[in-house]
């Protein structure tokens, strides 16, 4: 099989309608914000989701308006891998091609973080000695998705307990990391979102009681919001331990089986006795507590999957065995995208299936994207923004917008975003409102739940 082959499956697989929940809700109106307006500052305080910006939305952002309008960067991505693999003939990482496909319908940040990352893995066991770039690299991976940190660890442990090299080597992954610090202070008002560590009491930073409803809502999630906030406070620590497992639905199996991942990688790393396993072990710990500690969703722990199955099965996989599990793999994967109620009737509890719009021949020659450009135009205070009407993200709504679920939070809070100038460039602040302006926005509210009845 040709590099032809693999690339028109990631074409093909590319092509297929965005699913992916943070699609609608995160990465659209992100790239929509950043390539009309910018970083603005405190956008957090319209959409708290916003404030994240991901540095991958920003490059993202860039070719938005010309060259890829459908957002699929990611396939760009995926072939970009596959030149890799096929450049460096290490075959495993076919493996991992089918599992990436569910993630090059969107602009998410999944993919770039885990190739990357697999990359960086492959060139440290091949004995790569320039650090330097491979920590630059890494940072960037951690700049993406903060929930990478392990990669950086990794590299800075390698660099200091195998390769030696000195400090100097880490002078560029420290100014990346400085201007993802500086980023998320001008988005968000803390240098990493959404933790609210090191304030230094900005005027554009959101109101605490959103900051108080998101570390609420992050908890949640971790018991994929099958407890409310004030039963999860009741838990004793067996009770966190044990309902996190016993969670309904694929989400406890999930959770049950990354434990037993890591437990398995820590044998593999005792039977091992290599430097560089049990680097990657700690790293990939240290971050796993991390995870466990602040939420613990198993979205943000995807990536261990990958990389223990890359060190344990680095040099036992063939070209031949790589490629029968690619098809395999790309197979059943194609009959789950091609006809998604097989999907939705099988396994109920993935909520991303409602969204899977199936083949379409038009995909072809067109990437399959959806529209939704109803909407309504109101103002409170200084601020006149856009409300989406009928449905519950904003994705295609023109900007200022701002979802229904963020104007409720507002309104229990007793505020309401406003501009910090006369511009969207200068940014947004909060401000408290009167008993008329929350009047205004129940109406808002009550209008937009009855359209939504009426859909």
């Amino acid at each position: 099989m040709s590099l032809w082959f693999f690339g028109g499956a990631v074409l093909f697989f590319g092509s297929f309608y965005p699913f992916i929940l943070d699609h609608f809700g995160y990465y659209v109106p992100t790239v929509k914000w950043i390539s009309e307006v910018g970083l603005v500052k405190g956008i957090s305080n319209l959409d708290l989701l916003l404030g994240q910006m991901s540095v991958w939305h920003i490059f993202q952002a860039g070719f938005s308006h010309f060259s890829d309008p459908f957002l699929r960067m990611n396939g760009i991505v995926l072939l970009v891998y596959l030149v890799f693999i096929f450049e460096k003939k290490s075959w495993i990482h076919l493996v991992f091609l089918p599992i990436l496909f569910l993630f090059s319908q969107s602009p998410s940040t999944d993919l770039p973080v885990i190739v990357f990352s697999l990359i960086i893995l492959d060139e440290l066991f091949k004995n790569n000695n320039r650090t330097g770039h491979l920590f630059a690299l890494s940072v960037f991976v951690f700049a993406i998705k903060p929930t990478m940190i392990w990669l950086p660890l990794l590299v800075f442990l390698y660099l200091v307990f195998i390769v030696k090299s000195g400090f100097k080597v880490i002078v560029p992954g420290t100014f990346i990391l400085i201007l993802f610090f500086v980023k998320n202070i001008w988005t968000f008002g803390f240098p990493v979102f959404p933790v609210q560590y090191f304030d230094f009491d900005f005027s554009w930073k959101p109101n605490a009681d959103l900051l108080k409803n998101s570390s609420e809502m992050a908890i949640m999630k971790t018991y994929d919001l099958q407890y409310s906030i004030d039963e999860i406070n009741k838990f004793t620590h067996f009770d966190h331990i044990k309902n996190w497992f016993l969670l309904k639905g694929i989400k406890g199996k999930i959770n049950i089986f990354f434990i037993l991942t890591l437990v398995a990688f820590l044998v593999y790393s005792l039977i091992k006795k290599s430097r560089l396993v049990w680097i990657v072990f700690v790293s990939v710990l240290v971050k796993s507590v991390l995870v466990l500690l602040f939420s613990a969703q198993y979205r943000f722990f995807i990536d261990v999957f990958f990389v223990v199955f890359f060190v344990i099965f680095y040099k036992e996989i063939s070209s031949v065995y790589a490629k029968l599990i690619f098809v395999g793999l790309s197979v059943v994967l194609a009959g789950f995208l091609s006809f998604p109620n097989i999907l939705k009737t099988h396994l109920p509890s993935f909520q991303s299936g409602s969204f899977m719009g199936g083949f379409k021949f038009a995909q072809l020659y067109q990437p399959s994207d959806y529209e939704w450009d109803q909407f309504k135009t109101h103002q409170i205070g200084n601020l006149k923004f856009n409300w989406v009407d009928g449905y519950i993200f904003s994705f295609q709504t023109p900007i200022p917008a701002i979802s229904p679920g963020f104007v409720q939070e507002d309104l229990n809070a007793g505020i309401f975003p406003q501009l910090k100038g006369k511009t969207l460039r200068e940014g947004f602040i909060w401000k408290k409102i009167n008993d008329g302006e929350k009047k205004q926005l129940q109406k808002i509210l009550d209008d937009y739940l009855e359209s939504g009845r009426k859909q």
